[in-house]
C-alpha cells in the first residue's frame, strides 16, 4: 500500500485546479505519443533520459520538459514535434529529424495557426529542416533555444533556424542559431520583437519582408553573408545589435519607411556597412559604420532619411550615392521635427578644426565629388585616377563647390566617435557564441 501512495504522489503531484498531473514518461515504445493521448488539459509530462520515436502532435495543453539527455527523434518526414493547441510548453528537449521537403515546412517544432501561448524554451534543436516553425501562432515565444540547422544539404535547400509568418505578439529572445538558410525569416508578420538572438554560419542572420512594427534589439550577427536585412516594411524599430565580419551587408533596407535605426554597429564587414535601397522618412543615429568597402550605399529614390550622430569610419569609400540632388545629413530640425541644434556624424576621414570647441566641425564634410560618379558608372575609369586632370577636378571642386554634381553633404559633422555603436545593457551584450551541443 505504501509503494502504491508513492506512485500515485509522484503522478498526481502539481495538480493544478483541473486536476492536473505531473507525469513521468516511460522508456517504452510510443511511451510518449501514448502519454499525450492519455493526459488530460494542463497536464505535466516529464521525460527520462531516454530516446522517444516521433513525429508526435500535441493537440492538448500540456507541458513537456525534458531532462539531461531526453531526445525526440523523427523518423525523416514531416515535422518531429506539431503543436496544434493553446498554451503548449516545451522546454529542455533535444529534437532532431525532420523530413527535408521545404514546401511542407518540415521542422523540429512547430507551432500550428490560431495556437495561443505556445512557449518553446532551453531546447536543442539540431538537424532538422527548419528548428521552429511559427505559422500564424498567436503570441508565443521562442526563447533560450539552441538551433543548429543541417550540414548534409545545400545552401539553397536549406530552412531557417526560426521561420516567422503572421504570428502577431512573437517574442524571439536569447535564442543560439547556426547553420541553414536564414537565422530567423519573418514573412508578413507584424508586431513582435527579437532580441538578443546570437546567429552564425548564415546566409542572411535576420531577413523580414511585409513585417510592420517590429522590434529587433541587442542582436550579434557574426561571420554569415549578410547581418540584418529589413525589406517592404514600415515602423521598424531596430536598436542595439551588432553586426561582425559578414560578407556583403551588414545592414540592408529595401523599402523600408517610417523606421529608426539606433546605435547599431557594423563592423569588420565585406562590400557594404549600411545599403538603403528606395527607403524613405527613416531616422539613423547614433549607428557606428566601420572597415567596410562602403560604409553607406544610398540609392533607388532614397529620399527623406535623417541621419545625425553616427560614426562612420575607416570604410575605403565611406559614402556611395549617385544622384543630382544635395542630401543634408547633419539631423537639421526641420528634416528631424526638433528644435535642437543640428548635429551631424563622424567621419574619420574628414580633416577639420573645431575653434569653438563644441564638438561640430567648423567645416562641412562633402563625401563623394564628379570622379566618384564617373568611376561608379564607368569602372575602368579607374585607371586614371593618377592621372594630373583627374587629380586637377578634384582639386578645382575642393575649391569650388559650386562645381559638384550634388550628393550628400553633412554640415555639421562631428568632432568625435564618442557615444556611437551598442549601448550598455543588463544583460552582458558578447561577440562570442555558446557551445552549439551537437553538431
Amino acid at each position: 500500500m505504501k509503494a502504491l501512495h508513492l506512485i500515485a504522489t509522484v503522478f498526481l503531484c502539481c495538480a493544478g485546479p483541473a486536476g492536473a498531473a505531473e507525469i513521468a514518461v516511460g522508456h517504452e515504445a510510443d511511451a510518449l505519443g501514448e502519454a499525450i493521448r492519455n493526459a488530460a488539459p494542463g497536464d505535466v509530462l516529464r521525460l527520462g533520459n531516454a530516446q522517444y520515436a516521433g513525429p508526435v502532435a500535441i493537440d492538448r495543453p500540456l507541458t513537456l520538459i525534458g531532462d539531461r539527455d531526453s531526445r525526440i527523434v523523427g523518423n525523416g518526414e514531416g515535422t518531429v514535434v506539431s503543436v496544434e493547441a493553446d498554451d503548449v510548453t516545451l522546454k529542455g528537449l533535444y529534437i532532431t529529424g525532420s523530413g527535408r521537403k521545404l514546401d511542407r515546412l518540415d521542422s523540429g517544432i512547430a507551432l500550428a495557426k490560431g495556437t495561443r501561448r505556445a512557449l518553446v524554451e532551453g531546447n536543442r534543436i539540431v538537424m532538422n529542416l527548419i528548428g521552429v516553425d511559427v505559422q500564424g501562432a498567436i503570441d508565443a515565444t521562442v526563447r533560450g533555444n539552441t538551433i543548429v540547422g543541417r550540414t548534409d544539404m545545400r545552401r539553397a535547400e536549406m530552412g531557417s533556424g526560426i521561420y516567422v509568418w503572421n504570428a502577431p505578439g512573437l517574442l524571439v529572445e536569447h535564442n543560439d542559431i547556426r547553420r541553414g538558410r536564414d537565422g530567423i525569416f519573418v514573412s508578413t508578420s507584424m508586431k513582435a520583437r527579437y532580441r538578443f538572438n546570437r546567429m552564425q554560419e548564415l546566409r542572411f542572420a535576420f531577413h523580414s519582408m511585409y513585417a510592420n512594427d517590429i522590434v529587433l534589439e541587442n542582436n550579434l550577427s557574426r561571420g554569415n553573408t549578410l547581418g540584418f536585412a529589413f525589406m517592404f516594411s514600415r515602423n521598424v524599430t531596430a536598436t542595439d545589435n551588432l553586426s561582425v565580419g559578414d560578407a556583403t551587408h551588414g545592414l540592408f533596407l529595401n523599402s523600408v519607411n517610417g523606421s529608426v535605426l539606433l546605435h547599431n554597429e557594423v563592423r569588420d564587414g565585406g562590400e557594404k556597412c549600411l545599403f538603403v535601397y528606395g527607403a524613405v522618412r527613416n531616422r539613423f543615429e547614433g549607428n557606428r559604420l566601420e572597415g567596410c568597402d562602403i560604409g553607406i550605399h544610398l540609392t533607388g529614390g532614397a529620399s527623406e532619411n535623417v541621419l545625425t550622430g553616427n560614426a562612420i569610419i575607416g570604410n575605403r569609400t565611406q559614402v556611395k550615392y549617385v544622384g543630382t540632388r544635395w542630401l543634408e545629413w547633419s539631423g537639421v530640425p526641420e528634416a528631424a521635427g526638433r528644435t535642437d541644434k543640428a548635429r551631424g556624424n563622424y567621419w574619420s576621414d574628414h580633416v577639420a578644426f573645431d575653434i569653438d570647441g563644441d564638438g561640430i566641425a567648423d567645416s562641412p564634410y562633402r563625401p563623394n565629388d564628379t570622379v566618384d560618379v564617373l568611376i561608379w558608372g564607368q569602372p575602368m575609369a579607374r585607371l586614371l585616377l593618377g592621372a594630373p586632370a583627374v587629380q586637377l577636378i578634384r582639386w578645382a571642386q575642393s575649391r569650388f563647390p559650386g562645381l559638384l554634381p550634388g550628393g550628400a553633404i553633412d554640415s555639421h559633422p562631428l568632432m568625435s566617435p564618442e557615444g556611437t555603436g551598442p549601448r550598455p545593457v543588463a544583460t552582458p551584450f558578447s561577440v562570442g557564441f555558446a557551445p552549439a551541443g551537437e553538431n
